[in-house]
């Protein structure tokens, strides 16, 4: 019995040992590319760096070239955190048998908006106004840039396909913006928080350019993980994130980079109204 139990012990530390040696010790991290690669590396540096401290793991960004390429990263597990929007968390979500975790988003997040823009001397003045004209969306699989600005075009019994005289893509906000600026199209819909920011900067004049129409509010972007990563991992990463506030020089700079009041939690719930956008437009594949 002795020799038994001195066998189950080794076996016992050796199986222990190996878990030991499996334990996650990078975090790999995307983001949709809704903005330039260098601006999305650039809000992500310090905190990929407050990560690393919160959870002592490496933590290693790696940028994808579209949106798709995000949810298929996370799907098949190639990345273990990822900025998503509304729709691709759906789209990952659905894609994985529903295998993916929302864990905490903006509170910015939670009542979500888009703008449609023009210039400043059109005489596009509401929605209705665009029959006729050329739009530009952002991605296709743009929440705040496509999905949503389309669904209130539908709402508005406006066809982007029918009624527009033609519709493009820019592939990002930003891109969406220059489109209008250089005269490529007569109009865009694009993010809210990326157009506050490009104003804010002054990377754009308002007096130039100008929104002619905000949509309805909405659930939008989050931070998310696979199903499969230990609940344990999961739960310090939530809490790494709602600990940031902007009491200490490094919350205060993540926070603005992240253009945050604060993170929240958040579960798959709050996006039933963006996946029944998605299937209503018929982009739900």
């Amino acid at each position: 019995m002795a020799r038994l139990a001195k066998s189950l012990a080794v076996a016992g530390v050796a199986a222990l040992s190996m878990a030991g040696a499996h334990a996650q010790t990078v975090l790999r991290v995307t983001a949709i590319p809704d903005e330039s690669p260098t601006e999305l590396a650039r809000k992500f540096a310090p905190l990929g760096k407050y990560l690393e401290k919160e959870l002592g793991v490496k933590v290693e960004w790696t940028p994808v070239t579209d949106y798709a390429a995000a949810v298929e990263a996370v799907v098949n597990k190639k990345i273990d955190l990822a900025w998503f929007g509304g729709f691709t968390f759906v789209q990952a979500n659905v894609r994985s048998g529903g295998k993916i975790v929302p864990l905490v988003q903006r509170e910015e997040d939670e009542k979500f908006r888009s703008v449609f823009i023009t210039e400043a001397g059109s005489k596009i003045n509401k929605l209705e106004d665009l029959k006729g004209h050329t739009l530009s969306f952002g991605s296709a699989s743009s929440t705040s840039g496509h999905l949503m600005p389309r669904s209130f075009l539908l709402a508005a019994k406006i066809n982007p396909e029918t009624d527009l005289k033609r519709i493009s893509f820019s592939g990002a906000h930003d891109a969406t913006v220059a489109a209008v600026a250089g005269g490529k199209v007569d109009a865009g819909a694009l993010n809210i928080s990326v157009w506050e920011k490009l104003v804010s900067e002054k990377k754009v004049d308002p007096k130039e350019i100008r929104v002619f129409y905000t949509t309805p509010a909405y659930y939008d972007y989050n931070w998310s993980v696979h199903a499969d990563m230990p609940a344990a991992m999961q739960e310090k990463l939530k809490q790494a994130f709602l600990k940031l506030n902007d009491s200490t020089p490094e919350g205060k700079e993540i926070l603005a980079l992240q253009r945050a009041t604060r993170f929240v939690p958040t579960k798959p719930d709050n996006y039933v109204g963006i996946k029944a956008a998605a299937e209503n437009a018929g982009l739900l594949k």
